[in-house]
């Protein structure tokens, strides 16, 4: 037999700490039952429990976004198909792909099968299910619609994964090409060059302007790495710091949305992921103010924040969304136009989505033509560097072919 602790409620309503011994956790919970208690979870008070202080620590117990996108496509699927949600739940936590992803979802489970909503059971879960996905989630629930919001849901996930994933291969080969080239760099400056030095100082040969400044360079970088690291280190920490404040930050992500060339992709990306979310919560039924307060908790930038702040109270007055943010400035004159067609057609939401579908496709175009031109840059850029070492070289060793001859 084993022993099981839980907080339970009695028909006056008190709360207390019961225990019982059951040959299984299912048994135990029948038989709290059959007493006329209402379970309220597992009692883990004074328990020291490693492995879970440990996912604590290290953020173990949250979903990260692909998994999160794995688990609405599974759920909305085996709803779609007819199963009861707690059976759903059962199943997604059975196929789940990894130890932590199965927690999450046993206790989602646990508290549904409790009674609670399945909103409210994500409530619980907010590490891992931000406040989006539960408006949405809420939403689908009081609608009586949850099996096409959760798969409209999924929709919105697997897209901002989808575009998230784009990005990232798309930089990546200019990424390890640029690493390769400073190594490459470095690896000439600090060990390649330095071996010449002693033949010219025993032959007396006067070095070119350019050698001795690239002798010194790389002295520089060989001496003067760990100083150079630790100064980055420093600066990384009180920059970090200093964009924890309210109006460093909104200057910096200003500034960074009107830089000449990323300027416009940073705006095509964030309008998508605006309209993209704007979308989502108004054809699932959430109206638009209560939509554009989730709206700014998940669009990151804090200019952009500032700009739907001001739109949403410009909504609340009457006076529109798409009038609102066009005094920004910040985001791209389509997604202004797009937005007001929708207000004028009362199609907000549908426009919302068509105008997210385009952002996100010019964002793909927008970083496939920006690494066009990173690639050839940075290849460019090594050759000419590495070209420069050679040539500097070179005349230092004329030099020394003058004195033999």
């Amino acid at each position: 037999m084993l022993t099981f602790t839980y907080r339970t409620l009695d028909r006056t309503g008190t709360e207390s700490r019961t225990t019982i011994e059951a040959a299984s956790e299912a048994e135990a919970i029948a038989s709290l039952k059959q007493r006329g208690l209402i379970l309220l979870g597992p009692d883990r008070a004074g328990r020291f429990d490693l492995r879970a202080l440990l996912a604590t620590e290290i953020g173990g117990v949250r979903l990260s976004a692909s998994e999160r996108a794995d688990f609405t496509r599974e759920l909305a699927s085996m709803l779609a198909a007819g199963l009861d949600l707690e059976r759903s739940l059962r199943f997604a936590g059975e196929i789940a792909s990894s130890a932590r992803m199965r927690r999450i979802v046993e206790a989602l489970r646990d508290r549904v099968r409790d009674g609670a909503s399945l909103a409210k059971a994500l409530s619980t879960q907010a590490a891992s299910f931000p406040r989006l996905y539960i408006g949405l989630v809420r939403a689908g629930e009081e609608s009586g619609s949850l099996a096409g919001t959760l798969e409209n849901l999924a929709e919105l996930l697997e897209a901002s994964r989808s575009l998230r994933a784009s990005i990232i291969a798309s930089l990546t080969y200019p990424a390890l090409l640029l690493v390769a080239a400073v190594g490459a760099i470095g690896f000439l400056l600090t060990n390649v060059l330095p071996e010449f030095v002693p033949i010219f100082a025993e032959n007396g040969v006067k070095l070119p302007e350019s050698t001795r400044i690239l002798l010194a360079v790389g002295h520089g970088c060989a001496v003067g790495w760990p100083y150079a690291l630790a100064v980055l280190v420093i600066g990384g920490l009180g920059l970090r710091a200093l964009l924890r404040r309210a109006v460093p930050r909104l200057w910096f992500d200003g500034a960074l949305l009107r830089l000449p060339v990323a300027g416009g992709l940073l705006r095509e990306a964030l309008a998508a992921r605006f309209t993209r979310t704007l979308g989502a919560l108004l054809t699932n039924g959430v109206a638009l103010v209560p939509a554009l307060a989730i709206v700014q908790e998940v669009i990151g930038n804090r200019a952009a924040v500032a700009a739907v702040a001001v739109a949403t109270e410009a909504a609340r007055r009457g006076k529109g969304l798409a009038r609102g943010l066009e005094s920004a400035r910040l985001l791209p004159v389509r997604t202004i136009h797009l937005l007001r067609l929708g207000e004028e057609t009362g199609q907000l939401g549908e426009m919302a989505l068509r105008a997210a579908a385009i952002h996100e496709e010019r964002t793909r175009l927008g970083v496939e033509q920006l690494v066009a031109l990173l690639v050839p840059a940075i290849t460019v850029a090594m050759g000419a560097a590495i070209g420069f070492i050679v040539a500097s070289l070179l005349l230092a060793m004329l030099g020394l072919n003058a004195l033999a001859h």
